[in-house]
């Protein structure tokens, strides 16, 4: 129980940090269009300083980036119409400021994307055919009208009073040298899978405060020098063992100059104690970004060498660039300590997959290895679409999209696959969702008809064969007879074996708890009628036990990842939960 409430806390931090990062991460470009303008065409500071385009700077700060953001927090609430009420509640926070309003805005997006939400459930089902334009139109003006005063009266002189002790708070902490310690918090956040949560969500915004100031600030590089995993990385290259030595090269090259930290988190993952490497390399290198005047005109993102030199601020660059070496040489000298008095065997595939059984077992789950070759093949059969999700939907994403893509054009396979962020998954048929481990929980939620791949290191999992074997085998499954009583037992009434069955199952989903549990009520009570006495419930896909006494009831859609998880229970398909026709021969043949 206290490991089920853990692992609950983690996910809604993790949704918690996500919904942050979500409102910047879009963005991003926008940040740095504003920062490379500021740094080149500053008077009196920039590189090449002109008086005309340097009023380009200023309107982008206090203008588009709040506003941009306040759109894309109240698209991630409400879509369409939620980004444009988002945006229409931010002007109210920026109007009568000189102050960019980031944190202002990402309150004011998601908040006015809310409250549209909540009015159109309230009134939709109210409105007579015919005048829903009219209440599409006013209800969003109305209300944005009504919010964007709202924020200019109660929520600016907050965010206002809020933004000026940030920034004394800051400065302070800058002033008696104690922001190093803040990498105590962010090193092991990183490996938990918050980076993008701790660096575009809080960091970028208190960044941006900073540099609108004094034309630079060190926050930046906080969660994005690439040192102290480059010194992990470097430790394994000449201490590790086994396959965690031999992919520590390519690793390397990818975190330093591609940006993509996530690769470096199974190493740590790995060897927990390795966070201490993390810690120390951090602190190391933002004592010396601070120490040698080093900052960042906007973000850099991703936490590449080659983004950081590129916005880099004048007169930074020396500071940037020792922070970063130190921060690398320090991680490197303490996870070489720790790697060479560790026994361990160092195999990262053996310590992945053994990681991948533990957290299965926790759950009641099978391991996919256990399952009929036949039965997984079936599986993707109707697969017509693979995304890989991350927590920000750019880098370690998209480099495990580029292999699978790469993997399936050499095997002949021509399904699309893409990448994005765990919060935009869309729940669609054929669908095969490939993540992370720490995020699997969230993009089941997201997606819970969907087929679900959870790997350990998007750049090395030997999952990517197992899924190209699988989509290669269809052609010589489809090919073969057809075993009718495998096809009846997935489908057909005639295929169960009633005289086992003990308990009715219907499949739970947290986005679709309604549908479930009406079903479970309904087949209850017509089992009440006809004298049966069998429990009926609706649960959770991972709280099933294989075994033949459960019968579950599901939808097409929903059968394909039950394939991948059980081979013992017994499934009937329907293509409606609440009144096929099916649902009554079960009931008759029940005992």
């Amino acid at each position: 129980m206290a490991q089920a409430n853990k692992s609950s806390v983690k996910v809604k931090v993790q949704k918690f940090g996500t919904a942050l990062s979500g409102m910047i991460m879009p963005n991003i470009g926008a940040i740095i269009a504003w920062g490379l303008t500021a740094a080149i065409f500053m008077t009196p500071n920039g590189w090449f300083p002109n008086a005309q385009i340097n009023k380009l700077v200023q309107p982008m700060l206090i203008y588009l980036l709040p506003l941009l953001i306040g759109y894309t927090g109240g698209r991630m609430v409400d879509d369409e119409r939620g980004a444009v009420i988002g945006a229409i509640g931010t002007l109210g926070v920026i109007v009568g400021t000189t102050q960019p309003m980031f944190l202002g805005a990402m309150i004011m997006g998601p908040l006015s994307g809310w409250c549209l939400k909540k009015l159109d459930e309230l009134c939709r089902d109210k409105i007579k055919s015919g005048f829903e334009m009219i209440y599409n139109n006013f209800s969003l003006g109305i209300l944005g009208m009504i919010l964007a005063i709202f924020a200019y009266f109660i929520i600016n002189p907050i965010m206002m009073w809020g933004s000026h002790w940030a920034s004394v708070g800051v400065d302070a902490i800058i002033r008696v040298h104690l922001l190093p310690l803040a990498n105590i918090i962010i090193e092991p956040a990183k490996v938990l899978f918050l980076n993008n949560a701790i660096g575009n969500g809080i960091l970028v915004p208190l960044g941006i405060q900073q540099a609108s100031e004094v034309g630079k600030s060190v926050l930046f590089l906080m969660e994005s020098n690439p040192g102290p995993g480059l010194g992990i990385l470097l430790a394994f290259m000449f201490f590790g063992k086994g396959n965690s030595k031999s992919s520590a090269p390519g690793a390397a090259i990818i975190e330093f100059f591609g940006g993509v930290h996530e690769i470096y988190f199974p190493y740590v993952l790995m060897k927990p104690s390795l966070i201490i490497a993390a810690i120390c390399g951090g602190v190391t290198g933002t004592a010396l970004f601070t120490a040698l005047n080093g900052g960042l005109k906007a973000a850099a993102s991703p936490g590449s060498i080659l983004a950081i030199l590129l916005v880099s601020a004048k007169g930074s660059y020396l500071g940037n660039i020792v922070g970063v070496v130190g921060a690398a040489i320090v991680s490197f000298i303490v996870a070489a300590i720790i790697l060479k008095n560790d026994k361990g065997d160092g195999d990262l595939t053996a310590k992945q997959k053994e990681m991948q059984s533990m957290k299965a077992e926790s759950k009641g789950q099978q391991m996919p290895s256990e399952q009929s070759a036949h039965e997984s093949v079936q599986s993707y059969a109707d697969i017509n679409k693979v995304i890989f999700a991350c927590d920000a939907g750019m880098g370690s994403s998209a480099m495990g999209a580029s292999l699978l893509r790469d993997k399936f054009k050499k095997a002949g396979i021509k399904i699309p696959v893409t990448n994005t962020a765990v919060r935009n998954l869309k729940d669609e048929p054929g669908l095969l969702v490939v993540t992370q481990e720490e995020l699997a929980d969230r993009a089941l939620q997201k997606t819970p008809d969907a087929m679900h791949v959870a790997v350990g290191n998007f750049l090395s999992s030997p999952k990517y064969d197992t899924i190209v074997a699988n989509f290669k085998a269809l052609t010589q499954v489809s090919n073969k007879p057809k075993e009718p009583q495998k096809d009846k037992k997935v489908g057909s009434i005639d295929g169960i074996d009633f005289n086992k069955v003990k308990e009715v199952d219907f499949i739970r989903h947290d986005q679709h708890i309604g549908s479930s549990t009406m079903a479970r009520s309904l087949f209850e009570d017509a089992m009440k009628k006809a004298g049966k006495d069998i429990p009926v419930k609706a649960i959770r896909i991972n709280e099933l036990d294989d075994d033949p006494s459960h019968l579950v009831i599901v939808t097409p859609a929903a059968k394909k990842n039950l394939a991948v998880r059980y081979s013992d229970i017994q499934i009937v398909v329907v293509n409606d939960l609440l009144k096929d026709k099916k649902l009554q021969e079960i009931i008759d043949k029940l005992n």
